[in-house]
């Protein structure tokens, strides 16, 4: 298991995941009075987004389980995040990483993940997450006794994170106001795990989970489910809705919420804000009061270099 430090000498990093905070958005709300629209700052978890919650659950889980032990690396598929995540605890706890990545992920995450001295292989970014998910099958079916391979997209301790924590702290920081929960998919482990508790606690909720609009866009981390291997843990009858957002809107978004509200997140966390308003923008229409939850998947430090800044 986890090695914990005395609280009296000290804390141990990964104590730090989850406990972020849901952040007002005044600026977007503005546009539905009745409406609120709060945003999960998952920036704060030591790794800089969400991913840092099923990366820790999954080690925890391989660690309880015996199929994690200190000779092994830790294998998976990423776009980033989670990668990150596996990179960052795998130091803390003294494992080695490797990953595959699409070609394409920004180059703020492979000079991350180089810090943390990961090994990772590159692969083709017209595949995207589907051509990492099979090389990162193919290594370890060559040497499975080298590997512990998580399997972030099949793994059920993965939505098990986000039922445990991500789901009763939106509860607690809403005092149980929140009603409806907006949230994309990529593994799908953020939406059906926080869904699936919120409904447990007031099956009122509207849960509304979101995809990228074609199998060709540019939100990073987010699966077009129609034209990608479906996560074995997504269960599409657990959302009211699914929606498509498309590249542009989440490009806008970053862009208004930096400028607007002072806030620097990321390309995925811009699609979540987009979708949430539009969420809220309907409800205004019809005359209906509530508040409006998402998740800011990760800031805007990993996109920095990306051409859509430029006006």
């Amino acid at each position: 298991m986890i090695t914990r430090i005395n609280k009296r000498t000290g804390t141990n990093v990964t104590e730090l995941v989850g406990g972020t905070p849901l952040l007002e958005l005044p600026s977007i709300s503005a546009e539905t009075p009745g409406v609120r629209i709060l945003g999960k700052a998952e920036w704060h978890n030591p790794g800089g987004s969400v991913k840092d919650r099923p990366a820790l659950w999954m080690i925890r889980d391989g660690e309880m389980r015996g199929t994690l032990t200190p000779e092994k690396t830790i294998l998976d598929a990423t776009s980033g995040n989670t990668g990150i995540a596996y990179a960052w605890i795998g130091a803390a706890l003294g494992y080695k990483v490797k990953l595959c990545m699409p070609k394409n992920a920004s180059e703020e995450r492979k000079k991350i993940l180089r810090a943390y001295g990961v090994d990772f292989v590159l692969t083709d970014p017209g595949e995207g997450s589907d051509g990492a998910i099979r090389e990162a099958r193919r290594l370890y079916a060559e040497d499975p006794e080298r590997y512990f391979y998580p399997d972030q997209y099949s793994n059920p301790a993965n939505p098990k994170s986000h039922y445990e924590s991500t789901a009763p702290e939106i509860w607690e920081q809403t005092e149980g106001e929140v009603t409806h929960f907006v949230a994309g998919l990529g593994t799908s482990g953020t939406f059906v795990g926080t869904a699936t508790r919120l409904k447990e606690l007031n099956p009122e909720v509207r849960v509304v989970s979101f995809e990228p609009d074609g199998a060709f866009h540019g939100l990073e981390g987010m699966k077009h489910m129609g034209s990608a291997i479906v996560p074995p843990i997504y269960d599409p009858t657990i959302a009211d809705e699914n929606r498509a957002t498309a590249t542009e809107d989440a490009y806008d978004m970053v862009k208004r919420v930096a400028r607007e509200e002072g806030i620097l997140i990321g390309i995925s966390a811009g699609a979540a804000v987009a979708t949430a308003l539009e969420v809220a923008r309907e409800m205004e229409a019809a005359g209906e009061s509530g508040t409006v939850v998402t998740i800011l998947c990760d800031g805007a430090d990993k996109y920095l270099s990306d051409n859509f800044w430029e006006d």
